[in-house]
């Protein structure tokens, strides 16, 4: 579950969402710089602020901040979703939150994330994303279901079901692939440094075509052993009784 904002100030909140960033973006330099020219900080910032008058019930102005928010940062968060601390949207491009959308603390998204509903039902809509949650560009997030602490969601997946803890998701639909815990273990990912190694999410599709591959080839082989027994049987019975080959062959 989200941090609730009211427990800190808001000047301590975009501090942190401004110094969470040097630790996920290697071109980031300086603070100054990552306020000024990060739009994926902008929109936090300006969500941070619809938020607490969405909050009050001041719904009209939430409203037209979140509109503004998304106007110079092409990023769509509903001022009724909850975002927990140290919040970050690399290159902020094509990000939509709707509004039950729960978002835990040090979450990391790419351009193009879908956190969507899938019902026209009023109530709990939209996902649940845990604590240190790591979700690739382009990736769909769909329905109200719960992305566990320290799960990684792969780029262009769908995801449709509840993602267990410290898991990787992949593909359309999204699939569990891979248990990488023992990476974090090693300090690989930790929740103040996300693990943002992409290259290394598997591709479970190409992984069971190689196996298939790799079956078919070793079935070739028998075959060509078997067939090349039955011809030596046939050579050897041949040379005793050249009926008893036919009927061999047959």
């Amino acid at each position: 579950m989200p941090t609730p904002d009211r427990e800190a100030s808001l000047w301590t909140l975009v501090r942190e969402d401004i110094a969470c960033v040097k630790g996920r973006d290697p071109a980031a330099r300086y603070a100054l710089e990552i306020a000024l020219t990060y739009p994926g900080v902008h929109a936090v910032l300006h969500h941070r602020m619809a938020h607490r008058l969405w909050r009050r019930g001041w719904r009209f102005p939430a409203r037209l901040l979140a509109w503004f928010a998304r106007l110079v940062t092409n990023v769509d968060i509903h001022p009724g979703a909850r975002i927990g601390r140290r919040f970050f949207i690399d290159h902020g491009a094509g990000v939509v939150i709707g509004e039950t959308a729960e978002i835990g603390d040090d979450v990391t998204l790419y351009h193009g994330v879908t956190l969507g509903g899938t019902s026209w039902s009023p109530g709990k809509r939209h996902p649940t994303i845990g604590d240190g949650v790591l979700i690739g560009a382009g990736a769909k997030v769909l329905g109200p279901i719960t992305v566990a602490a320290g799960a990684r969601v792969g780029a262009n997946s769908v995801v449709v079901e509840d993602v267990p803890p410290a898991m990787t998701v992949v593909g359309i639909p999204g699939r569990v692939v891979r248990d990488p815990r023992d990476r974090r273990a090693a300090g690989d990912q930790t929740y103040g440094r996300i693990n943002l190694e992409h290259h290394l999410i598997p591709d479970p599709v190409g992984d069971a075509l190689a196996l298939m591959i790799d079956r078919i080839a070793f079935l070739e082989a028998r075959v060509g052993h078997l067939q090349g027994r039955v011809a030596s049987l046939q050579a050897q019975v041949a040379a005793l009784d050249p009926a008893a080959a036919d009927s061999v062959c047959a």
